[in-house]
């Protein structure tokens, strides 16, 4: 037997195609191929890089698929279907909106991999494929017999992936954003993997340069307390994603700060403690002085800041959005996205904006022909729909203009810690100006 893997990309441009020069690997993928047994031939397709061969020969495809892909994943699965190629789809999405994906695929698979690929396998290689398979949520990496598995990192070979090694300690998160399609997959839930094993596979491969994938590496402070010190031995430098919540644990930000951790990706998501309330981003609000005091204690520990910023609130307007910009430019953070408020299929805010009729693309922007990539899908409160997504654009091109990286930069105590972090700063910081406008307005799927 043998099995397909794809990724899918976003999309494409108007005039061109899409080649995503920050492409990382498809950690989900790696994890799909161990859990694979070792009888079954795997291939990996990247959408994002290379042409995927549909007449090669193969008898399933799965395809992972988040919102931002789904229109292509379905391009994707019909011209398999067409060649009589069976197609399971598995991912966030599919868990989000079951019904949806199943019109585009022989089956779909809810939840997680780990406890029903193997089953799922065996009915495949016996043409038994079932229409759905229902898994729960649960710790990464582990089989439907307890085992643990490191991922399979052979199928990334000779393509032109980052230099970054993916891994992942925890899924979920125990805070209930309102607009997070994490928190609602896994229900406000978390599970760790067993830090032995978080060891055993950074240790197997040969990059120095960790991306922990965890929706929020911080939730359990003393398991990262813990994975910190298995950490220090292995002198690796790493980053994640994390709460700000983790700045007022000062042994565990030393902690952090001696087991190698540049920095993390942190939603500020807002200047605006109204706008804060309002995404019910609880981390954040508590005693909030305009992050303050949790800026001073990521720069006392030498933490290159990676912000997240959400924006188009009910209470927020053109200039709020510049003003949020000035504040990341005055505080010098190291990187920041300035992501539109995404009302993502089956959230508490998709479902508020779809009550008050203030959804657009026909309530289904992930797969309107019109909808481009970095666009609002809803109608804000104090501006226009287009007011809400040129602000966006406008606030990522001043971020990653050349006048503004030189002020970041200059924030020598963060940058110039090692020679190693002032390359990876002038090269991401490049690569993402780059991809700033290569990705702003792009069409979804390729059709």
């Amino acid at each position: 037997m043998k099995l397909t893997l794809i990724k899918p990309t976003i999309g494409r441009r108007e005039h061109s195609l899409y080649v995503d020069e920050g492409r990382m690997e498809p950690l989900m993928l790696g994890v799909l191929a161990a859990l694979t047994p070792d009888d079954v031939e795997v291939v990996m397709y990247d959408d994002r890089m290379e042409s995927i061969p549909y007449d090669e020969p193969t008898d399933l495809v799965a395809i992972t698929l988040e919102t931002y892909t789904a229109r292509r994943a379905y391009e994707i699965a019909s011209e398999y279907r067409q060649r009589g190629v069976r197609v399971i789809m598995g991912g966030i999405h599919v868990s989000l909106l079951p019904e949806e994906v199943l019109q585009h695929a022989d089956s779909i698979f809810l939840g997680d991999a780990e406890t029903l690929w193997a089953t799922m396998i065996e009915d495949a290689r016996h043409n038994k494929l079932k229409p759905r398979y229902e898994a729960p949520v649960g710790v990464g990496q582990v089989n439907h017999c307890g085992d643990k598995l490191i991922a399979r990192r052979d199928i990334y070979q000779g393509k032109g992936y980052l230099p970054i090694s993916l891994m992942q300690f925890s899924r979920g998160c125990r805070f209930a954003c309102k607009f997070c399609a994490v928190s609602q997959y896994f229900g406000g839930n978390y599970y760790l993997r067993q830090i032995d094993e978080v060891v055993r596979e950074i240790a197997s491969q040969n990059r120095k340069f960790i991306f922990f994938i965890d929706d929020n590496i911080a939730t359990d402070h003393k398991a990262l307390a813990e994975l910190c010190h298995a950490l220090i031995p292995l002198k690796i430098n790493w980053i994640s994603q994390a709460s700000l919540d983790v700045t007022k644990n000062p042994q565990l930000m030393k902690l952090m700060q001696q087991s190698g951790c540049w920095g993390n990706v942190m939603g500020f998501e807002s200047i605006n403690p109204l706008s804060l309330r309002d995404a019910k981003k609880s981390p954040n609000i508590k005693d909030f002085n305009h992050y303050l005091q949790e800026i001073k204690v990521l720069r006392d520990h030498g933490m290159q800041t990676w912000a997240a910023f959400t924006l188009g609130y009910d209470h927020d307007t053109v200039e709020s959005i510049e003003q949020t910009v000035e504040f990341a430019l005055k505080n010098r953070f190291a990187f920041a996205a300035y992501n539109i408020l995404m009302p993502y299929p089956n959230t508490p805010l998709y479902s508020q904006l779809q009550q008050e009729g203030r959804l657009l693309f026909d309530d289904k922007w992930w797969l309107h022909p019109e909808y481009r990539f970095n666009q609002a899908a809803y109608i804000p409160k104090l501006m226009t729909p287009e007011q809400l997504t040129k602000a966006c654009h406008d606030a990522r091109s001043h971020f990653n203009s050349i006048p503004s990286i030189i002020r970041r930069f200059s924030d020598l105590r963060v940058t110039v810690q090692s020679m190693s972090r002032v390359l990876s700063f002038w090269r991401y910081t490049f690569l993402f100006r780059k991809e700033v406008y290569k990705k702003h307005g792009m069409k979804f799927g390729l059709k």
